[in-house]
């Protein structure tokens, strides 16, 4: 029996109430879990069991029987091959020989994230000093992939690809997509029209944007074709060489991709106060201050979600690569998502699912590592 106290307790059904009133009055209090239990028995059903069962594959040999796929337990050699075994140089990249000048980046790198580190015991908690010693080993083990190869003058894997089009890419977008916002966010004739040419490409398919950025790249019956001439580069294919083949592929994501950019950019202009800006003109500051000064504090926390955001889906990049090189030459260009995709046809499923799930441990490390040391930072700065 409840207590009279009990009773004139918020929620608590009045006395003399039906059974179908409390019922009622139950459903409208979980009303709310009650909204959303189908979409999370949907996530339940097509997305985590789905990962979960994919870890089977990651850990075992899988072959294909008449009866079905057997599999066989095989440990974390699917992953060890990725960096020490056949496969290490397609996913790394050559790392030897290592130059001095590859040495000598590797250790004052190695040395300015121990010194983050060891700044960082003072001012953090027992679990964001975890954190910050995943982002060391993960910034620590990058700069030596990078200094291995690159630097030392080696051929470069589908990790650092996948890398290049994740920070090139999304700079070069985040530059030309704000640009244009701001652009169009200021009292100038026509920019409604600009607003609507900019977003267009956004709703085009990869697919479509694959095979348009092909013939437009095309050295040989394309629009470049003329101007090739006149520079007398008649000769020269940029799906022959690496660096240009990847430069190629960044040029056609940021076509695709800058009209995301431009928009969001541009909705967080049109909601910056005007009243400050006027404000601001009125005490004689320029327009560079007022852009430092009150413009883009008050833009920044769309500005660093919208990059974020841009940034996870860079990192699987698939059908721009696949569809007009190929991965070539060789796999220059091959991405890890497109790696995995082609181990995945040539039936060597556990491979597959182990570059995948390496693939998600780098996104997720890497994202969460500028979250928390860029962009909080960056807000803090703004917000002092």
């Amino acid at each position: 029996m409840a207590s009279l106290d009990d009773m004139r307790q918020p929620g608590f059904p009045p006395a003399g109430t039906t059974r179908r009133e409390r019922f009622a009055e139950w459903v409208d209090r979980h009303s709310g879990t009650f909204f959303i239990a189908p979409c999370v028995t949907l996530i339940l059903i097509f997305a985590i069991f789905p990962t979960i069962y994919s870890i089977f594959f990651a850990v075992s040999r899988v072959r294909f029987t008449p009866d079905g796929l057997k599999f066989r337990y095989v440990g974390f050699r699917n992953f060890s091959k990725q960096f020490f075994g056949s496969s290490e140089v397609h996913f790394l990249g050559r790392t030897d020989p290592v130059s001095l000048f590859g040495y000598a980046v590797f250790a004052i790198v190695t040395v300015a994230v121990v010194v983050w580190l060891w700044r960082s015991r003072k001012i953090t908690t027992w679990v964001g000093m975890l954190g910050r010693t995943i982002s060391a080993a993960m910034a620590i083990f990058l700069s030596w992939i990078l200094c291995a190869s690159l630097l030392s003058g080696n051929s470069i894997g589908t990790l650092y690809t996948t890398l290049f089009y994740v920070f090139v890419g999304c700079a070069l977008q985040f530059a030309i997509g704000t640009g244009l916002a701001f652009l169009c966010s200021q009292p100038i004739s026509g920019k409604n029209f600009f607003r609507v040419i900019f977003f267009i490409p956004l709703m085009i398919t990869p697919l479509g944007v694959g095979y348009a950025m092909r013939m437009v790249a095309d050295v040989t019956k394309g629009p470049i074709e003329p101007i090739l001439g006149f520079m007398g580069l008649q000769d020269w294919i940029w799906s022959a060489d690496a660096w240009s083949a990847r430069f190629m592929m960044v040029v056609s994501d940021s076509w695709q991709w800058i009209p995301f950019i431009f928009i969001c950019m541009l909705a967080a202009f049109e909601n910056v106060s005007r009243d400050h800006v006027e404000a601001a003109q009125v005490d004689g500051a320029s327009s560079p201050q007022i852009f430092k000064e009150i413009t883009w504090p008050q833009i920044l926390p769309v500005a660093v979600t919208v990059l974020l955001i841009r940034m996870i889906e860079a990192f699987k990049i698939v059908d721009l690569p696949n569809i007009m090189t190929g991965g070539g030459p060789g796999s220059a260009t091959e991405s890890m998502t497109l790696h995995s995709m082609y181990i995945w046809r040539a039936n060597d499923l556990g491979s597959s699912a182990a570059i995948a799930y390496l693939l998600l441990i780098l996104t997720v490390v890497v994202c969460a590592s500028f979250f928390n040391y860029v962009v909080l930072g960056q807000i803090k700065k703004a917000r002092a």
